[in-house]
């Protein structure tokens, strides 16, 4: 883990999606962070110590799905499949596909194997809000909020659009695993990766923090809010600085307890190797995303922090 000191920066940015804007003064306290993705590896030694299964090794209760058959409730999860002709992307079904038998373990569907394709030093993916949670509790950490994320992810270079920046490629060079070309049909593959690569693949920040951009996307701990939660009760044009805010609130229609009431969604940060320059141009600190917590995906991972400093 690498220790952040905390501090004070420019959160979000008004240079590309509405739900990022407007900037505002924030300050995070000093944490600990993982200096990458929880991998493979990692994930495999806490399902082995205590026999964990993660929500897509579980079929889902049709009760809570309406208009789910008995024949469709099978464990499984959200695989992207990369398709052959240019295709409508303003409908994610285009290339996303729920594949029975998904899981971290098979990554890409039924017939695929971490162990055999070598993917114990890439982040686990296929990892819903509560597999994620369930890791950092036994290992004695926390998920980062929104806030601690972006800090750390800019690395120290406060209000610059990228990790590294202002320039996404600088004279050509790959900083991060992205897609580049045009999504989802031809990937140029310039950074040498279909999908996920090995963490540290790419160079550190300036905190020396890996994949914090791209890779893949990762949990944070805070419900998502179309607009940043803190500027709801003040003036979005306020001087003052917002200290550890903790985004969004749990939506009142959301109740487990009730069949078929799933809208619970927490933010995801960093964006992922499918973000492109033609969809989804999300591979920023800046940058956030909401996604259901009981959906796995094949390009969602995490990682963990600490919040006191004696804890390395």
């Amino acid at each position: 883990m690498i220790w952040i000191p905390g501090g004070t920066f420019a959160m979000g940015s008004d240079k590309f999606y509405p739900e990022e804007a407007p900037v505002r003064r924030v300050s995070v306290d000093g944490f600990w962070i993982d200096a990458t993705p929880v991998t493979n590896h990692q994930y495999a030694q806490f399902v082995a110590a205590t026999g964990y299964r993660t929500v897509a090794e579980v079929a889902p209760d049709p009760a809570q799905y309406p208009g789910m058959t008995p024949e469709m409730a099978q464990p499984g999860s959200l695989v992207f499949h990369k398709t052959v002709v240019p295709v409508d992307t303003g409908n994610p079904a285009n290339w996303w596909r729920f594949d029975f038998g998904a899981d971290w373990r098979h990554p890409l569907g039924p017939e695929s194997d971490a162990d055999s394709l070598g993917l114990w030093d890439h982040p686990v993916v296929q990892i819903a809000y509560a597999d994620a949670q369930a890791y950092a509790e036994w290992a004695g950490k926390d998920l980062p909020t929104e806030a601690e994320f972006e800090f750390a992810a800019r690395g120290g270079l406060d209000g610059a659009d990228y990790a590294w920046g202002d320039e996404l490629a600088p004279d050509g060079a790959m900083l991060a695993n992205y897609w580049q070309g045009l999504f989802p049909f031809a990937n140029q593959l310039l950074d040498g990766w279909e999908r996920t690569s090995p963490v540290g693949s790419f160079p550190a920040n300036g905190y020396g923090l890996f994949d914090m951009i791209g890779n893949t996307w990762e949990w944070t701990s805070d419900w998502w809010s179309d607009r940043p939660d803190v500027l709801r009760k003040k003036d979005p044009q306020s001087c003052c600085t917002v200290s550890n805010p903790r985004g969004g609130k749990l939506k009142n229609s959301f109740d487990p307890s009730q069949p078929g009431v799933r809208i619970g969604r927490k933010v995801l940060k960093g964006g992922s190797h499918l973000c492109a320059a033609n969809y989804c141009q999300r591979y920023r600190p800046a940058a956030r995303h909401p996604e259901m917590i009981d959906t796995a995906t094949s390009h969602i991972g995490f990682r963990c922090v600490r919040r006191h400093p004696s804890m390395a």
